[in-house]
């Protein structure tokens, strides 16, 4: 039951860092925000190591290493498939994905068992997952091969996140954090330097490279973005950030708020089945949509309302499992 409640709670959390990063990819390129938020991120994970300690293995270190660069891929393939949409197909695609890949890998590879209710819940979690990632006003339109290929391998990529870290000890404690943030960074980090640099060789100043520019989507350190307010070139759709200040303190907070949030997955996998983890971790859209109605008073859509329902009658039945 404590892992169901972590990984609900992570969920919540994690939807609320998309937010976060969704809001800050507006005035900033997103591949800024991404790295702004592995920065703050690290930093936090950093400074709280002295106090929940984590012993550093190869392994772990390894482990953990391998998740961030697992991240990028993931943040990559997801940018990629929204640019080619639509959305309203892709975006659950890659959700239920990311959700199915680690269930069936904690069921078939590691052997996890569960109750009847248990896994009647897991098909609750799936559906409520394809319902809060519906995206209100999107056309429905046939996607390309190449689009749906990228959204199951961004799915794909966020749920290896999840199996790469479930690989690691008891005893790392937030170690493997600190790696994955570490990585994402240098790797982030490189890429606007790139970018940076085909700045300058074009005569345009360095510093443009953080301008918005295409998707306006922030995505987190682990891949998980929020789709529910990625538009292309209107960046007037959803409400801005005042300032360019306000916009590098939105992405500054939105990878404290995802550090949380994978701290709290950490524990939850650490604390039960990585199938009902997956499952409830899925549902991170849930906590973009509650705040998006309480900050920005933005309207539910009907289909969004039956999602939330059903993913709080999942997590009862994952509790239960």
């Amino acid at each position: 039951m404590l892992s169901a409640v972590l990984a609900f709670v992570g969920a919540v959390v994690y939807g609320a860092a998309d937010f976060l990063g969704g809001l800050a990819a507006k005035r900033l390129r997103s591949i800024v925000v991404t790295a702004v938020a592995a920065a703050s991120g690290l930093a936090v994970l950093g400074a709280a190591l002295p106090f929940v300690g984590g012993t550093w293995t190869a392994s772990d270190v390894a482990w953990g290493a391998l998740s961030g660069a697992i991240g990028v891929v993931a943040i990559a393939l997801l940018y990629a498939c929204l640019a080619i949409g639509p959305m309203s197909i892709l975006s659950p695609l890659t959700a239920v994905v990311s959700a199915i890949a680690p269930m069936l890998w904690g069921l078939l590879v590691d052997g996890e068992t569960l109750s009847p209710v248990g896994y009647a819940g897991l098909g609750v979690a799936i559906v409520a997952v394809v319902l809060v990632g519906f995206i209100p006003g999107e056309k429905m339109v046939r996607p390309s091969t190449r689009g749906l290929l990228m959204a199951v391998g961004a799915g794909l990529a966020i749920g290896a996140f999840l199996i790469v870290i479930d690989q690691t000890s008891d005893q790392s404690g937030v170690v493997p954090l600190i790696l994955n943030r570490g990585t994402n960074l240098l790797i982030t980090v490189t890429v606007v330097a790139v970018l940076a640099i085909r700045a300058v060789v074009k005569g345009r100043p360095a510093a443009s490279v953080v301008n918005a520019a295409g998707l306006r989507v922030g995505a987190t350190p682990t891949g998980h973005a929020d789709l529910e307010h990625a538009v292309h070139g209107d960046p007037q759709s959803v409400r801005l950030p005042t300032t360019r200040t306000r916009a590098w303190w939105l992405a500054i907070a939105c990878g404290v708020v995802d550090a949380a949030a994978n701290a709290l997955l950490l524990l939850a996998l650490r604390a039960g089945e990585l199938s009902i983890v997956s499952a409830l971790t899925a549902l991170y859209p849930a906590g973009t949509i509650v705040l998006a109605a309480i900050v920005l008073r933005e309207r539910v859509a009907w289909l969004q309302w039956a999602g939330l329902a059903l993913a709080l009658v999942a997590g009862g039945m994952l509790a239960l499992a």
